[in-house]
């Protein structure tokens, strides 16, 4: 079972932005007379890859205004911004490294600039450097907490400000199952993970008197282009171990986060952290 914790980890690092200098934003491509007026504004961080892409995708194909944010990969993520504009939707890519608070601050300054503030919020970026508590250096714990938990926070403080003004707006934050009951060799990014789940709690509570809603989504064991290195073998076993018999998609989560987002009967749920999971939280074979 260890090795399946450790194997469910991956699905949320392909998602994950490698923990870089500090960056610079970038200047959006075009200018912002150009998205669709009246159109909800989302910034989905860590959107380039894996999860981040496939919810950046689909809310773009709501008719989304959708921000990309990405920390390294901007081909990646400029394939992302096309795919969007080709389904109907309207989208930029900005480069922010989620453990800068300047670069955080800045992306949220131009969001405002450009469209007017976010609308929505989903904070998908996110980093694994894994090993056993007792060998973790300094070095592996505080990255993970930078970019995992306290990237969230401010991207979270920083957004609200801005739907603070309109009495609106819904967080989505990504956790994973293993925020939920950890997992041998992630400690820090089990701690990290949970700490969005309490941090979800808290804003949801704080934030409400202003009309937003904040939400957690945690994924367990979703197929990714990092879920084929594991091999057909150890993939078996993996999906013997989940009660639905099979690995989850992205476009699973992706709609799960859509609901969320954007559904009108949505409006009423608020602080509460929901797994996709197959039913691997709750065990299989018992």
């Amino acid at each position: 079972m260890s090795r399946l914790l450790l194997a469910l980890m991956m699905s949320a690092a392909t998602t994950a932005l490698r923990a870089l200098p500090r960056s610079r934003v970038l200047t959006p491509r075009r200018a912002a007379m150009t998205m669709k007026e009246g159109a909800t504004t989302v910034v989905v961080t860590g959107a380039s890859r894996g999860i981040g892409a496939a919810i950046a995708k689909d809310l773009g194909a709501q008719g989304c205004n959708v921000v990309v944010n990405y920390a390294a990969s901007e081909g990646p993520a400029l394939e992302v911004v096309e795919a969007i504009k080709a389904s109907g939707g309207d989208a930029i890519a900005i480069k922010a490294n989620m453990a800068e608070l300047d670069d955080i601050k800045a992306m949220f300054k131009q969001v405002a600039s450009e469209f007017g503030g976010c609308d929505v919020l989903v904070n998908i970026a996110g980093i694994t450097k894994d090993g056993l508590a007792m060998r973790m250096k300094p070095a592996q714990w505080q990255d993970v907490i930078d970019v995992n938990l306290s990237g969230v926070f401010y991207c979270s403080q920083q957004a609200f400000n801005q739907m603070a003004k309109k009495r609106k707006g819904r967080i989505i934050n990504m956790s994973s199952v293993v925020g939920l009951f950890g997992n041998p060799g992630q400690a820090n990014y089990a701690s990290a993970k949970g700490g969005v789940c309490g941090l979800t709690m808290s804003n949801a509570k704080e934030f409400a008197a202003r009309g937003v809603t904040v939400n957690a989504v945690c994924p367990g064991f979703i197929g990714t282009e990092m879920a084929n290195e594991l091999g057909e073998d150890m993939l078996e076993k993996v999906k013997s171990a989940i009660p639905l018999g099979r690995l989850g998609a992205a476009e699973e989560v992706a709609g799960l986060v859509r609901y969320l987002a954007l559904d009108d009967s949505a409006a009423y749920i608020t602080g509460h952290s929901l797994t996709i999971d197959g039913g691997i939280a709750i065990g299989a074979g018992f």
